[in-house]
């Protein structure tokens, strides 16, 4: 059996899954694949149940550590599969050590992915005996393995905790944002998550403090992160900030753009715009 699907990637990951739902296992997938199926699985498991009412099975993603760890670097995948954890759709252990890769198993069939760059193409069999030792061998190492922690707040949270933060129109800029980008790891690879934040907060013109006080509660990152981000930020001449006196203490800084074409940028437009400033 074998099955091509045009690009882009995630196009063969959705009707693979069309076709055959949920994988029960996905072995070591190589981060296209691996994209491709968090934000596919994450699309099919916020619908709910499954056609027959019932839950939809969790997906057991068995990766190697050090590769993993590279990839939940992007927020933009990281905060999509702790959403899919969240809702108990995938379950994630590490394992080191060879495992076969790009591997999807289903109940009486395995599926080999091949990355041929314009697109996937996939390669399955339900013999019994290959299926049942490809079964065996992923239940062994899953058993062996690592339950894996992110430390990346899932998006659902995130977006609604901004919300009641900061209001409604924070939240959808916030949004907007992160879907115009490609990846979000920062180090000249898109915007990273504290950035995105900031940004949000200049253009609603929210409190420094309000905006770090909330990422550190919903798990982002540190005041200190956004404190020091917020400097940096200052001296590219991103931002500026304002004095806002208070009963008692010190006074609160208010962000705002410093920069004109800011200002005028969609919230969809800011990434690229303040991506360019920050060259």
């Amino acid at each position: 059996m074998a099955t091509q699907a045009p690009a882009p990637p995630v196009a063969s990951i959705e009707r693979l899954l069309a076709q055959r739902g949920p994988p029960t296992y996905a072995v070591n997938p190589a981060p296209t694949l691996l994209g491709a199926l968090v934000e596919a699985l994450d699309e099919a498991s916020s619908d709910g149940p499954d056609a027959d009412g019932g839950e939809a099975p969790a997906t057991r993603l068995l990766v190697e550590t050090e590769a993993f760890k590279d990839q939940v670097e992007d927020f933009l995948f990281a905060s999509s599969l702790a959403d899919l954890t969240d809702r108990d759709a995938v379950a994630v252990r590490t394992a080191d050590g060879f495992l076969n890769g790009n591997l999807l198993l289903y109940p009486g069939t395995a599926v080999q992915v091949f990355d041929l760059e314009v697109r996937l193409a996939a390669v399955g069999t339900d013999e019994a005996d290959v299926v049942a030792a490809l079964e065996r061998q992923a239940s062994t190492r899953w058993e062996a393995g690592t339950a894996y922690s992110l430390r990346t707040p899932a998006r659902t949270a995130i977006a609604d905790t901004l919300a009641d933060q900061l209001g409604p129109d924070a939240e959808a800029d916030f949004s907007a944002i992160v879907d115009s980008l490609e990846t979000a790891r920062g180090k000249g690879r898109g915007l990273d998550e504290v950035t995105i934040a900031l940004l949000v907060a200049a253009k609603n013109e929210a409190l420094l403090y309000d905006i770090s006080k909330w990422g550190e509660d919903v798990g982002l990152a540190s005041k200190a992160t956004f404190s020091r981000t917020k400097s940096t930020l200052e001296k590219l001449g991103l931002i500026a900030t304002e004095k806002v006196p208070i009963d008692v203490g010190r006074p609160r800084l208010r962000l705002k753009f410093a920069d004109d074409r800011l200002q005028g940028a969609t919230a969809d437009e800011l990434a690229s715009v303040a991506m360019g400033l920050m060259e």
